[in-house]
């Protein structure tokens, strides 16, 4: 593959589902001790899983599954009603040990090939800025990646994602945590559902719920990954919302 990608082809893939249209952008951390064993694993058929791409800290990326498939990255996932997300969704795995074997910062060779990675993606694919988003914002009970330590905003002011007006007033909002229940609930519920999490119409705020808030946190609101809907928390979420409309 031209670009200084290296071609590394994996096995792991299948056709995409006829007439799906690539709306998503998603992001892994491998959260594997080293690149050598991530690309291992990607590349074995016994794994069953697999990216589009992989990015070493480095800066150096390896194409696996070319952008016309639907690699196997995503898992049981969900966003704005679609589950099978590997099907509309280009994977990249940026090399990281992750939570469980020392998560770290993203270094800078990294990123920039990961922004220059996503500037190719986004000129083949109609993809909007509100649909760049991590793993654990379409599994967030089951994932953390990239999380907190992924440098959202710089993605950002390079065109690539969504990223809030910081200098914004942020209203007095109650705040809601967890065992909180009532209509502020199931209105902060909708909320992150319009926004494209599974947040199912209910008045408690449940570890479910939580969850899903430590996973929006984790991305736009990565200063406090608590699981509580503060003020802050909040008016992130609906000034995003009202940024994006019916593009998230």
């Amino acid at each position: 593959m031209s670009g200084g990608v290296i071609d590394r082809p994996s096995p792991n893939h299948d056709e995409r589902p006829a007439g799906a249209t690539v709306d998503i952008l998603l992001l892994h951390y491998t959260g594997m001790p080293t690149a050598s064993a991530a690309l291992d694993r990607l590349r074995d058929p016994a794994a069953r899983v697999s990216a589009h791409y992989l990015i070493d800290a480095d800066g150096a990326a390896y194409a696996l599954v070319g952008e016309d498939r639907r690699a196997w990255h995503a898992g049981v996932s969900y966003w704005r009603g679609e589950r099978d997300i590997n099907g509309r969704s280009i994977g990249i795995e940026l090399v990281n040990p992750g939570h469980e074997f020392g998560y770290r910062p993203f270094p800078e060779p990294q990123m920039r090939a990961l922004i220059g990675l996503c500037h190719g993606i986004l000129a083949r694919h109609a993809i909007p800025a509100a649909r760049v988003l991590g793993h654990s914002d379409v599994a967030p009970g089951r994932k953390e990646d990239p999380g907190e330590l992924f440098d959202w905003p710089r993605l950002a002011a390079d065109g690539i994602g969504l990223w809030p007006d910081v200098g914004r007033p942020v209203p007095a909002r109650e705040t809601l945590a967890p065992g909180a229940a009532g209509p502020a609930v199931r209105e902060w519920r909708r909320a992150l559902a319009a926004f494209g999490y599974e947040a199912a119409e209910d008045d408690a705020y449940d570890a479910g719920l939580a969850a899903i808030v430590k996973a929006f946190q984790r991305h736009w609101r990565p200063a406090g990954v608590d699981g509580v809907a503060d003020g802050e928390t909040q008016a992130i979420l609906h000034h995003l919302l009202d940024r994006v409309g019916d593009a998230a």
